[in-house]
């Protein structure tokens, strides 16, 4: 199937509905350790995850300018991978995140270190709201929109995005700050969030969103 033919199949199926982005947005920044950075590293994302970090150190500077709450999000199960149910069997590389066993993977990406303001919610499945806090932390902070970025695109920022709009969140995942191990689930799951669940944004339109929503000083 052609481009244009899949984007009128779509656009027949109705698939073309934009969410306009909320008045009291927040960030999550998922996943983004060094573990998917090191080469050497069994779960390095290659290339697309290295595009992810640099987008997303500019899209964490853009929000803490306009002064948005921020949340940090990393994986980590019990010593013998307890906690990690079906998922860390199917991927068993996920046991370098058992607490102990390899503090350089686990650290936050350089440049993507949390504030002492900023809030950090460890998981142990794909989504950030699986099993966490973070739904009830964003209601209580009046959240309407959350802005996404991290990895990977495919996996637990798929599965985050998805988990916003079921919990009644505008979910935006900014194409710049989130990749994949290659690029073609990357592209995949974008066009499928944007048609379905969420908006896909750039930075460009992101820092203008952020101008016109940022409380004068």
């Amino acid at each position: 199937m052609s481009d244009a033919s899949l984007t009128e199949n779509y656009a027949r199926g109705g698939f073309t509905q934009q969410l306009p982005l909320g008045q009291r947005p927040a960030l999550i920044i998922i996943d983004l350790v060094r573990a998917y950075l090191l080469e050497g590293s069994p779960l390095y994302g290659g290339p697309g995850c290295e595009a992810a970090h640099v987008g997303a150190i500019a899209l964490l500077a853009l929000a803490r300018r306009a002064g948005i709450p921020v949340i940090h999000t990393n994986v980590a199960y019990q010593p013998g991978g307890r906690d990690g149910g079906v998922f860390i069997k199917k991927i068993p590389a996920l046991r370098h995140f058992e607490i102990g066993r390899n503090p350089e993977y686990a650290a936050f990406a350089h440049g993507l270190e949390p504030g002492a303001d900023e809030t950090v919610i460890t998981k142990q499945y794909a989504s950030a709201f699986f099993g966490t806090s973070l739904a009830s932390t964003l209601t209580a902070l009046g959240v309407d929109t959350l802005l996404i970025a991290g990895v990977s695109t495919s996996g637990c920022v798929r599965a985050t995005a998805v988990d916003a709009c079921q919990h009644g969140f505008v979910p935006a995942v900014v194409r710049e700050a989130v990749g994949d191990r290659a690029r073609e689930p990357h592209d995949a799951n974008l066009f499928d969030l944007q048609a379905k669940y969420a908006e896909v944004v750039s930075l460009e339109i992101v820092a203008r969103y952020l101008d016109d929503i940022a409380p004068p000083p």
